[in-house]
Formats: C-alpha cells, structure tokens, sequence
C-alpha cells in the first residue's frame, strides 16, 4: 500500500474524527451530570433550561431557544414538564399574545442553591484544572461559532 493510500485510511480512522471524540465526551459528561442531576430532578435538558433561567429570568420561550440552539418542538414539553414540577410559569407576553413568557417560580429560584454544587463536582469528575476547562469551552465555542457561520454562507 502506498503513503497516499495509508493516509487516506488513516483520516477515515474513527480515532481521527473530531466529531466523534466530540460526540462520545459529551455522553460521558452527560452521564456524569446524569446521577447530580437526579437529585434535584431534573434532566440534563432541563437543568440546561434552568442555567438560563437562573441567568436572566422573565425571558421569552424564543430567546430561550436561540441560546441552547433548540426549536420551540424540542423546548416546549421540557418547559411543560418544568411547569408541572413546579419549577415556572409559562404566560403569554403582555405586549405581543403570540410570545410566551417563562417565569421562575419561587421553588425554581431556590432550586439555584442546591443547583451550585454540581459545577465544582463536574470539575473535580474531570480531572482537569478550571484554568484548562475554560479553555477548552472557548475553543468548542469558537468551533460553533465558526460552523454556524459557515452554514450560514
């Protein structure tokens, strides 16, 4: 076999994919969140929704979407099931009857506290220093970034 041929295989290998390291550290990670989620009783897209909660509350369902990246199919049972726990309020924005607003209630609010303790536990199950983790979430953001721009081309 040729150079040419033993590095085309190569770039086809599974161990050289990024979208497959990507893809199998974030099911550990999802996994690892999995048993911290449970005591709270949320999901790991729910708690995804609930960091934005906590961030800035009274937000419309749209805005919600655009910054997990998730459309209204997707968000609507997770925010639904939320509502039913008791967590929020979805209501229709004052201004515009089409838009629905989404409210922490008082237990979603205090839900925030008990929420504090899973990232220093993320980052102690990561073997990995904050300094380093930081980095890598701004060169993951960056990949992003730079896909959706390109298909947005």
């Amino acid at each position: 076999m040729t150079k040419k041929a033993t590095n085309e295989i190569n770039l086809l290998a599974l161990d050289y994919q990024i979208c497959f390291a990507l893809y199998s550290t974030s099911l550990a990670l999802t996994k690892t969140y999995k048993p911290l989620l449970e005591q709270l009783n949320l999901t790991y897209p729910q708690y995804l929704v609930m960091l934005v909660l906590w961030e800035q509350d009274d937000v419309l369902v749209k805005d919600i979407g655009n910054v997990l990246f998730l459309d209204s199919g997707t968000l609507t049972p997770l925010l639904k099931r939320l509502e039913a726990s008791g967590l929020l309020i979805r209501r229709r924005d004052e201004s515009d009857e089409r838009q629905v607003r989404i409210v922490l209630t008082l237990q979603g609010q205090q839900l925030r506290k008990a929420a504090s303790t899973i990232p220093p536990k993320i980052l102690c199950a990561s073997g990995q220093t904050q300094d380093t983790l930081i980095a890598l979430r701004q060169q993951l953001t960056e990949l992003r970034e730079q896909l959706h721009t390109d298909l947005n081309d």
